[in-house]
C-alpha cells in the first residue's frame, strides 16, 4: 500500500538531510569568520514578519552563536517544496491539493528557527502529516453514527451507489450490506443497474451469499421503479435499509444524468456513495468531481486501496468533492471494508 509515495518521500527525507548537514558546515565556517574579525556584530534581533522571508546568512550565523539556532529561509523551503510537489503530483494527488499543501508547508516554515539537534526532515514530514491530516478530516462523517440516527427519523434508510461499471461498485455493496447485518440492521438489496449486462446477476449472487432479499426487474427496466419496489418491499416487511445499485455506464453521459436525477425524484435516498478504485488515481477524482458536480453525492468508497502504490486519490478525493471518504476496500472478502479513519491512512503513508 503506497509503495511509490513512501519511497520519494525517504528519498526527499535523505536529500533535505544530506542538504541541511552541508548548509550546517557552511555557517559554522561562517560563523568562526564573524567571531574572529567582526563580534560586534554577532547579535539577535527582532524580526520582523518581512524579515523572516527574507533570511540572510549573517542572521543564521547570528542565530546559530547565540541560541544555537538556525532560522529556515524561503529559498530552501522553495527548492525542497518543489520536489516534494513533483512527488505528490507523480502520486496522483490532486493539483489544487498539492497547491494547498505547499502553500501551508510555505506559511509554517518559513523563518521558522530550528535548534542544530533538530533534523530538518524531520519538521519537514511531521507538518507535511499535519496539513494532509487537516485536508482529510475537513469533511468527517461518521457513516455508522448516520445510520444509527437516521432509523431513529425513519425506516427504511436507502443508500444508493453510484459510479463507472469495473471499479468494484457491486461488491462494494455487498461488503457494506454484511457490515450492516452484523451490526444487526436488516437490509435489502436492488438491482437498479438495469444496462449492464449481468449486473443483476453479479448482485444477486452476493444476495444469496448474504442470505438477504434481492429486489430486481428484467433487463433494461427502469431503474427508479426497481428501487421504488425495494423501498415499498422494505416499509412493508420492516426492513431497515435498501442498498441500491444504479448504473454505471449509459450510451452517453447525458442519459447516465437523467437517470439518476429520475432515481433520485423518485425514490429521494437518504446517502447517495460515489465508488471508484482507489489505483485509478486522478481518474477516479476527476469522476468524483463529474458525480458531485452533476448529481450530488454525499461520500466515497474507494475500492482496491491495497493494491495502491501511490494514495493520491485517497488524499485528493475529499478535498476535490468537499464530501468525506465513508470506507476504504482493501481485499475481496465482505470484511475487507475499513471505515476511514484518517489517522490509520497517514500512517501507511508515512510508515
Amino acid at each position: 500500500m503506497f509503495k511509490a509515495l513512501k519511497e520519494k518521500l525517504s528519498g526527499l527525507r535523505k536529500k533535505i538531510e544530506e542538504k541541511e548537514k552541508k548548509e550546517i558546515e557552511e555557517i559554522e565556517i561562517e560563523k568562526a569568520e564573524v567571531e574572529r574579525e567582526h563580534p560586534e556584530k554577532v547579535q539577535t534581533k527582532e524580526e520582523t514578519k518581512t524579515e523572516k522571508r527574507k533570511v540572510g546568512l549573517k542572521d543564521k550565523v547570528a542565530a546559530l552563536v547565540v541560541s544555537r539556532e538556525v532560522v529556515i529561509d524561503e529559498k530552501k523551503i522553495e527548492d525542497i517544496l518543489e520536489e516534494l510537489e513533483i512527488i505528490l503530483l507523480e502520486s496522483d494527488v490532486a493539483f489544487e491539493v498539492v497547491d494547498a499543501i505547499s502553500e501551508a508547508l510555505k506559511s509554517r516554515l518559513v523563518g521558522r528557527r530550528k535548534k542544530l539537534t533538530e533534523k530538518l526532515s524531520d519538521i519537514i514530514m511531521e507538518e507535511l502529516k499535519s496539513i494532509i491530516l487537516e485536508i482529510l478530516d475537513e469533511n468527517r462523517f461518521d457513516f455508522d453514527e448516520f445510520v444509527k440516527e437516521k432509523l431513529m427519523e425513519k425506516k427504511p434508510l436507502v443508500i444508493a451507489f453510484v459510479g463507472v461499471n469495473g471499479t468494484g461498485k457491486t461488491t462494494t455493496i455487498a461488503k457494506v450490506a454484511n457490515r450492516l447485518m452484523k451490526q444487526g440492521y436488516s437490509v435489502v438489496l436492488a438491482a437498479g443497474d438495469t444496462f449492464r449486462a449481468g449486473a443483476i446477476e453479479q448482485l444477486e449472487e452476493h444476495a444469496k451469499k448474504l442470505g438477504v432479499k434481492l429486489i430486481k426487474h428484467k433487463h433494461g427496466s427502469d431503474p427508479a421503479a426497481v428501487i421504488y419496489d425495494a423501498i415499498k418491499h422494505a416499509e412493508s416487511k420492516g426492513i431497515d435499509v435498501v442498498l441500491a445499485d444504479t448504473a454505471g455506464r449509459m450510451h452517453t453521459k447525458k442519459n447516465l444524468l437523467d437517470q439518476l436525477e429520475k432515481i433520485k425524484r423518485v425514490t429521494k435516498p437518504d446517502l447517495i456513495i460515489f465508488v471508484d478504485e482507489s489505483i485509478a488515481g486522478n481518474d477516479a477524482v476527476e469522476r468524483a468531481r463529474m458525480f458531485a458536480e452533476t448529481v450530488g453525492i454525499d461520500g466515497s468508497i474507494l475500492t482496491k486501496l491495497d493494491a495502491d502504490p501511490k494514495g493520491g486519490s485517497a488524499i485528493s478525493i475529499s478535498y476535490v468533492t468537499k464530501k468525506p471518504v465513508l470506507f476504504f476496500g482493501v481485499g475481496q472478502e465482505y470484511d475487507d471494508l475499513v471505515k476511514f479513519d484518517s489517522k490509520w491512512l497517514i500512517e501507511r503513508i508515512f510508515s
